[in-house]
């Protein structure tokens, strides 16, 4: 009987035991649970939402309107040029292509059938952009759409103009335009040159950390680099981006594919003579830095004789073409002047791109009002010229590219070329004044 009443209470014991610890388990649980949901709700009450900003973009597109496009405008046409870096008629032709071909500067309709940005406010804020290299945000109060909105409309708008313009603004030379590149070159004092090329680089403020030592050189900043060839009225004929910072003229040449037209047969051939001898291949005059081939023509560093001096005056005053060409892009886009913000290299690479097709696209517009050579001098008899382009081009075999490689690079071919060049400028230019 003692045992039997000894288990029962030990029984009673746990039982109890139990039961509390379950009790108090369980309201300690409910405890925490309770707390974790009321930090959880006040964590989701403190944290920032989105606000919604009426920004009346209707009126935004009725500003803009009246200020620059109606019939009776508020700024004259000077100033238009002045802020969208070109002629009305040229904004409104890419305008409405735009319109016409990308889907996204087509107005449409939102679900309660307010109709959104207009194609006109896109490609302003987009042009203002590239123009003053100003922040996304800067075109807010203005235009009236928001920072996020505004980098769509700069992306949308770089892509757009490679689609619809690159292929005819950043176009290979055509036998037409070689023509008239050797005719300005010939009455310049250069029978063959085709333009002058070089390099200029792009601060890249938002480079990757990991890049960085790849992509800077000695100014401390990260670059990357165009390779440009430009003729006299700043066509920019050629361009090759991308190369780090780090990279000189001659690793840019490695890479670059200025000459593989001419290596893979797709070139019209040239023909000129210069002081009685006959070349063919065309030139381009660059700096000291280029290697001594047949299609470069350098400067004399050190000139000793007036031929010499009067070369080197002349070689630098024309080659200087290339960099009036980085000039004049830098002014009219200052976002190429500016370090890039942007992180993606391939959207960088895009921004330029179209910043040189616009550049095009500016000066075909603008050429006939600056250019100071009469045309109707090149519409002369062919046999008056000494540059001539041959209109056929026969595709290159695997032999023949190996021999033409070699006659580009070859050293001989520029000496004797060059020395022709003294003698035909002083030729023509020699009796004017004294070098010395």
């Amino acid at each position: 009987m003692a045992s039997s009443s000894r288990d029962i209470f030990d029984e009673m014991i746990e039982e109890t035991f139990e039961s509390t610890l379950n009790e108090s388990m369980e309201q300690t649980f409910n405890e925490e649970f309770e707390n974790l949901s009321v930090n959880h709700q006040q964590a989701r009450k403190s944290k920032k939402k989105r606000a919604y900003i009426e920004r009346e973009r209707e009126d935004g597109h009725n500003r803009l309107w009246n200020d620059y496009f109606c019939e009776n405008a508020t700024y004259p046409n000077h100033q238009f040029r002045r802020r969208f870096r070109m002629n009305k008629p040229l904004f409104m032709r890419i305008v409405t292509q735009l319109s016409n071909e990308v889907p996204f500067f087509q107005r449409r309709r939102d679900a309660t059938g307010r109709f959104g940005l207009s194609g006109l406010q896109k490609a302003t804020a987009a042009i203002r952009m590239m123009a003053y290299g100003c922040a996304a945000d800067a075109v807010d109060e203005y235009l009236r759409l928001g920072e996020s909105t505004a980098i769509s409309c700069l992306i949308n708008f770089v892509e757009g103009i490679i689609y619809l313009f690159g292929d005819e603004y950043l176009r290979r030379p055509t036998p037409q335009d070689l023509q008239r590149l050797l005719d300005i070159g010939e009455t310049r004092g250069f029978p063959g040159m085709i333009g002058s090329i070089d390099c200029m680089h792009w601060e890249w403020k938002n480079c990757p950390t990991a890049w960085k030592g790849q992509y800077t050189r000695g100014s401390g900043k990260p670059t990357i680099v165009l390779e440009a060839v430009a003729s006299k009225d700043l066509w920019i004929w050629h361009a090759f981006f991308g190369c780090p910072g780090t990279s000189n003229d001659i690793n840019v040449l490695d890479k670059s594919p200025v000459f593989d037209d001419i290596l893979e047969g797709r070139a019209p051939k040239v023909n000129f003579f210069v002081n009685g001898h006959e070349y063919h291949l065309a030139y381009y005059l660059t700096d000291g830095i280029y290697p001594n081939w047949s299609t470069f023509i350098q400067s004399i560093s050190l000139p000793q004789t007036p031929k010499a001096s009067l070369f080197a005056t002349n070689q630098e005053s024309v080659r200087k073409d290339v960099e009036r060409a980085f000039g004049v892009l830098q002014a009219r886009f200052a976002i190429v002047k500016n370090p890039a913000l942007i992180w993606d290299k391939i959207k960088i690479g895009k921004i330029m791109r179209a910043c040189i097709i616009l550049h095009n696209m500016i000066v075909e517009d603008e050429r006939d009002g600056f250019t100071q050579l009469d045309e109707s001098e090149f519409a002369q008899v062919q046999s008056n010229r000494s540059s001539h382009v041959d209109f056929t081009a026969d595709r290159s075999s695997v032999g023949n590219l190996m021999a033409i490689r070699t006659t580009i690079r070859d050293r001989n071919i520029h000496e004797h070329l060059k020395n022709d060049l003294v003698e035909h400028i002083w030729r023509k230019f020699g009796t004017r004044q004294n070098y010395y």
